[in-house]
């Protein structure tokens, strides 16, 4: 379950991949053809014949900022062998800036179609890439940052006009209460990816490798935990079964909040809202969660 979702504009596409590729070229990379995997607010885009993947984003503050926080990132964990998508050796690690974008130059790895990540699989990578983040010492936000930037999406009518009253509530109390619920139990907290789900591991040669550091934050295991299938808990380690059950309704609030932004253009957004209100409303009937609804 992804984030808030925007598009680049489609004006700005062209201009972007032509920035891409200018760069590209001064680092020694011919670029022959380009293709486009992701299109939001930032492209993410292959360069052939090079095994290589950029992105590029328009250089507002926020994306300059983003770029070179998940650069740091990558270079730590990197260093510490952790199961992620390197960035791209024939390339600076810096963000560069071109034609009004700023790109960062990542290593492609050809996505193994046969068979899936199994729950073992999935839960071994996700310890390694824990056990690499916990001595980090790096300036990043803290979960309940992202909790914030949902609650101001539901409090704020004019971004979400299209949740009603009692939907609008449940969110609202949700994300309130478990925040709070999370908070109060006093795990002990470190560095996470933020956002492990399938979407972001990729199924690779070389063994499953994530992708995608823009939602780093600090706080609980279970936070990373609960973004993923729910039979990886059964393989990792220690976990608290009421932290995550909180984790993954709090995290289901969270992506029907940003699904109920005014701007989002995740496919199907609404109707994946709708299911994932209808998943709180029953686990809370479950569980007899007290929450005003």
């Amino acid at each position: 379950m992804a984030a808030r979702t925007t598009a680049m504009a489609p004006s700005e596409v062209s201009r972007a991949l032509a920035a891409a590729t200018e760069v590209a070229s001064e680092l020694g990379l011919q670029v022959e053809d380009t293709t486009v995997l992701q299109h939001a607010n930032r492209l993410t885009v292959r360069l052939t014949p090079y095994d290589v993947l950029a992105r590029v984003a328009a250089p507002v503050r926020r994306n300059e900022e983003v770029a070179a926080f998940e650069l740091e990132i990558a270079q730590h964990l990197e260093a510490a062998d952790a199961p992620i998508a390197v960035l791209d050796p024939r390339a600076e690690p810096l963000v560069y800036k071109r034609n009004g974008f700023v790109i960062t130059y990542w290593t492609y790895y050809e996505p193994l179609t046969e068979d899936e990540t199994t729950p073992t699989e999935y839960a071994l990578a996700l310890q390694r890439l824990h056990a690499a983040m916990r001595p980090l010492d790096v300036a990043a936000p803290h979960f309940t940052d992202r909790v914030d930037e949902a609650q101001s999406i539901v409090e704020d009518r004019s971004r979400s006009p299209n949740l009603d009253a009692p939907d609008r509530a449940l969110l609202t109390n949700t994300l309130r209460t478990l925040r709070r619920a999370i908070l109060d139990r006093g795990a002990p907290e470190q560095l996470l990816h933020g956002e492990p789900h399938p979407g972001n591991l990729l199924r690779t040669a070389t063994g499953p490798r994530f992708i995608d550091f823009e939602t780093c934050c600090t706080g609980p295991v279970e936070f990373d935990i609960a973004h993923a299938p729910d039979e990886v808990a059964d393989h990792y380690p220690d976990v608290d079964p009421l932290q995550l059950r909180d984790c993954r309704l709090l995290s289901k609030a969270m992506v029907a909040s940003w699904r109920a932004d005014r701007d989002d253009i995740f496919p199907n957004g609404s109707e994946m809202r709708d299911e994932l209100l209808a998943e709180i409303r029953a686990a809370f009937d479950h569980y007899a969660i007290d929450v005003d609804r």
